[in-house]
């Protein structure tokens, strides 16, 4: 088992629902990034470790861990501290990907800390973690409508008809990811934190 440390290697966690019921649910858009990550880098999701389906590749020569923690949403930061822990993992070099409805749909945010807003995948990383100080990506998938409660809109399946606009913001979100690894947060930030033009 390699054990490699630090500044060399990046982790990028997307926040899920592990099983074929929750696989296309607007609460699993942080497991469709690293689906999408996963085939940029050429390489599968073939191994468990810590609890998360996990998977490494390179990219611009600096090693890049994927997981999907397969503990429900609620508990993902059991998954996310014990990889910190294996890898040496410094919280600059995480990069946490997760579903977020106080953003329009298809809008992206990268920020360096911050609290969980309510999102309970985010609440156990901060909480096992024991700081808000790591870098994050939040993908918008908007509001409920009308007076609909936001567990039931968030475990409800994207629908078929934002099918393209939904591939194309998945791989924008890839590229931002993929800039965080190779120029840094603040070079992420500053291109991809802006409407889509």
């Amino acid at each position: 088992m390699f054990s490699q440390t630090s500044s060399q290697s990046y982790l990028i966690i997307g926040l899920g629902n592990p099983g074929r019921d929750y696989r296309n649910n607007r609460h699993n858009i942080g497991f469709m990034l690293m689906d999408r990550l996963a085939e940029r880098l050429s390489i599968e999701f073939t191994r468990i470790q810590h609890k998360a389906l996990f998977t490494d590749g390179r990219y611009k020569g600096t090693r890049i861990l994927l997981a999907k923690p397969q503990t429900y949403m609620n508990n993902s930061g059991q998954s996310v501290g014990a990889l910190m822990r294996f890898f040496k993992i410094p919280a600059s070099n995480l990069l946490v990907a997760y579903d977020d409805v106080d953003l329009p749909f298809a809008t992206l945010r990268m920020r360096a800390s911050g609290g969980s807003a309510g999102q309970k995948g985010m609440k156990s990383v901060i909480q096992h973690l024991k700081t808000e100080e790591f870098p994050r990506l939040r993908l918008g998938i908007d509001r409920p409508p009308g007076r609909m409660s936001t567990p039931d809109y968030v475990l409800q399946d994207f629908s078929s008809d934002i099918a393209e606009e939904l591939a194309i913001f998945l791989d924008r979100a890839a590229d931002a990811a993929l800039k965080f690894t190779s120029e840094g947060l603040d070079a992420a930030m500053t291109q991809y934190n802006r409407s889509e033009s």
